[in-house]
C-alpha cells in the first residue's frame, strides 16, 4: 500500500508516512479545542500557562536522554515504547481529566514525547537519500494538511455533545487511532543501518561514556556558524508554534468572541489553502531558491499574525485572510526548513546532535507557556505580538544564513 502511494520513497520513509494520518487526523481534531477544554474544566490562563511550561520542562529532560535512549534501544523500539507511553496513555488520561492535577500528570507523561520524536526523525531520514528529504518532509506536511481537513469533525462533536463531552469522545478516538498507527508502523519498518551500528556502539561504551559523548554535542553545535544560524531559525520557529498553538484559539474565542463551534473551520480552511499552495506554487519553486522560499514563507507568517494584532476584528473575511497568509507561509517554509536542518547533520551523529538541538529548542520554548499566560492576562494581543517578532527575527537570521552559505559555496 505504501509503495503504491509513495513510489518515489524507499524503506522506512514509506512505512512511516503511510501510517502518519492515524496520528495527525485525531490530533487535528482535539488540538483546536485543547486549551478551551482546560478552560471549561476550571483552569485559568495562568494554570494553562503552567501546564504548558511543566510539559516543556519535562521535554527538556527527555530530550537530554532521548539521543542516548534512541541509540541504546534502537530507533524502532524507542519510538514504539515511548509513543505508547506519551500518547496512547496520555490521550486516555486527558479523556477522563477532572481538574488541574489530571492535566499536570498528563503534561509530565506527555513530556516524554521527545524520545519518539528524535527516533522518528532518525527512522524516516537515515535510510533516505539527502536529495529526497525535502520530498519526504513535503509529504509529511501534506499529510498534516489533510489531517487538518478533519478538524471540523471535532467541531461537529462539540456542537452535538458540548465542549467537554465532545472532547472526551475525541480523546478516546485518538487513543484508538494513534495506537493503531504505532503498531502498524512498527510492523512495516526496519531498524536503520545507523541505528544498528549506534546500538552496538552504545552497548560497548556503557552509560557513562555514552553520556559523556552527548555532553560534547553542544561543542559540535557551536563549531560551525552556518549550522548555528539555521538551528536558530528552527528554534524560533518552534517557539512561535508553542505560543500560537496555545493561545490563538483562546484569543479568537475569548477576546474576539468568535463562536467556539466555528473555530474548527479555520484549520480546515488552512488545510485547503496549503494543498492549493502545494499544487499551484510549490512546483514552481526551483531547488536553488529554497532559502528564498523559506524567507518569503516566514514573512507571510509574520504578516498574518500582525493582522490579528493591529486589527482584532471578528470579521470572517479578515480572519480568513490572515488564515490564508499563515497557511501559504507555513507550506512554503516548513518543508525546506526541516530538510535544511536534517541535511546539516551527519547520520552517525543524528540522534546525538538532534537531541541536543531539541534541548536548545525546549530551553527557549519552555518559558513560552507561562510567559504567554502572564502576557495574555495583561493584554490578549501580546502572545501574537511575540509570535510576529519571532517570525521577523527568523527572516533576519535566514538572511544571514543565506549570505554565510553563499560565501562558503563561492
Amino acid at each position: 500500500m505504501a509503495y503504491r502511494f509513495f513510489p518515489r520513497l524507499q524503506g522506512n520513509s514509506r512505512g512511516c508516512l503511510a501510517f502518519e494520518p492515524f496520528f495527525l487526523i485525531p490530533f487535528s481534531m482535539f488540538s483546536t479545542y485543547a486549551t478551551l477544554y482546560m478552560y471549561e474544566l476550571g483552569l485559568n490562563e495562568l494554570n494553562i500557562g503552567w501546564i504548558t511550561t511543566i510539559g516543556l520542562v519535562v521535554q527538556v529532560f527527555s530530550s537530554l536522554i532521548s539521543g542516548y535512549l534512541t541509540d541504546r534501544m534502537g530507533r524502532k523500539r524507542a519510538i514504539l515504547y515511548f509513543d505508547l507511553l506519551s500518547w496512547s496513555l496520555v490521550t486516555l488520561l486527558w479523556a477522563f481529566s477532572q481538574n488541574l492535577w489530571f492535566f499536570a500528570a498528563a503534561a509530565v507523561i506527555n513530556g516524554f514525547q521527545r524520545v519518539p520524536h528524535i527516533a522518528f526523525y532518525c527512522l524516516i531520514v537515515e535510510d533516505t537519500r539527502p536529495s529526497d528529504r525535502t520530498y519526504v518532509f513535503t509529504l509529511l506536511q501534506i499529510i498534516g494538511v489533510i489531517g487538518g481537513l478533519f478538524a471540523p469533525l471535532g467541531g461537529l462533536l462539540v456542537h452535538q455533545f458540548g465542549l467537554v463531552p465532545g472532547m472526551r469522545i475525541m480523546y478516546v478516538l485518538a487513543f484508538l487511532f494513534m495506537t493503531f498507527q504505532f503498531v502498524g508502523r512498527q510492523l512495516t519498518t526496519r531498524e536503520t543501518e545507523a541505528g544498528i551500528r549506534k546500538r552496538q556502539e552504545t552497548r560497548e561504551l556503557g552509560l557513562r561514556e555514552s553520556l559523556a559523548e552527548y555532553g560534547g554535542a553542544f561543542r559540535d553545535l557551536g563549531a560551525e556558524r552556518s549550522l548555528l544560524l539555521i538551528f536558530a531559525v528552527y528554534i524560533l520557529f518552534n517557539f512561535q508554534a508553542t505560543l500560537k498553538s496555545t493561545y490563538l484559539y483562546l484569543y479568537l474565542a475569548d477576546y474576539i468572541h468568535l463562536d467556539s463551534g466555528l473555530l474548527s473551520l479555520f484549520p480546515a480552511v488552512s488545510s485547503v489553502i496549503m494543498l492549493l499552495t502545494l499544487w499551484l506554487l510549490m512546483p514552481r519553486i526551483p531547488d536553488q531558491s529554497a532559502n528564498r522560499a523559506m524567507m518569503a514563507g516566514l514573512g507571510l507568517s509574520a504578516l498574518s499574525n500582525a493582522m490579528l494584532v493591529v486589527y482584532p476584528s471578528a470579521s470572517y473575511v479578515w480572519i480568513g485572510l490572515s488564515t490564508i497568509l499563515a497557511a501559504v507561509g507555513l507550506m512554503i517554509s516548513s518543508p525546506y526548513l526541516e530538510a535544511a536542518v536534517q541535511n546539516a547533520i551527519e547520520d552517525d551523529k543524528r540522534a546525538k546532535v538532534f537531541s541536543m538541538l531539541s534541548v536548545l529548542i525546549l530551553l527557549f520554548t519552555a518559558p513560552a507557556g507561562i510567559i504567554g499566560g502572564w502576557a495574555y492576562k495583561l493584554d490578549p494581543r501580546i502572545p501574537l505580538v511575540l509570535v510576529t517578532i519571532a517570525f521577523g527575527a527568523s527572516c533576519l537570521l535566514l538572511h544571514m544564513y543565506r549570505k554565510r552559505t553563499a560565501q562558503l559555496n563561492g
